[in-house]
């Protein structure tokens, strides 16, 4: 036996399939906006955010920052780096370029005399990637 559905719950199904189909665009959206930012990172600072993530792990950056998402990153020395590709200022007063974020990685001591921020004797590749890493991370 077929029951008839009433308007307002076909109406109320309907707004429901309505969202259900807006929030699956949204989703979607956002996923491919992460990997068009993955791959401006990689491009801009001309390293592998992927590799970056993982030296970011191994250098131990994430005892003294924190970083959504990396389960290693919970330190609370310096700032947190989520978002830090929208920063002006790194280090205290160098200029937010990849440039400059490697050279920061690198040797922060040299930039910034007596930062808590350790030589960790970064090399020039694991700094790229490191870079590109940061640069991906979302506020």
């Amino acid at each position: 036996m077929l029951r008839s559905i009433s308007t307002k719950a076909f109406f109320a199904i309907l707004a429901g399939l309505i969202f259900l189909i807006a929030l699956i665009g949204i989703v979607r959206e956002y996923a491919q906006q992460r990997t068009r930012l993955r791959q401006h990172a990689a491009t801009a600072a001309q390293g592998d955010p992927r590799r970056g993530e993982a030296m970011f792990i191994q250098y131990g950056c994430g005892s003294c920052h924190s970083v959504k998402g990396v389960r290693t990153a919970t330190g609370m020395v310096g700032p947190p780096l989520d978002g830090v590709a929208l920063r002006v200022i790194i280090g205290g007063h160098l200029a937010n370029t990849p440039a400059n974020m490697e050279k920061w990685i690198r040797d922060p001591q040299h930039y910034a005399p007596g930062t808590a921020m350790p030589d960790l004797d970064v090399g020039g590749e694991d700094a790229r990637d490191i870079t590109a890493f940061l640069y991906t991370r979302a506020k």
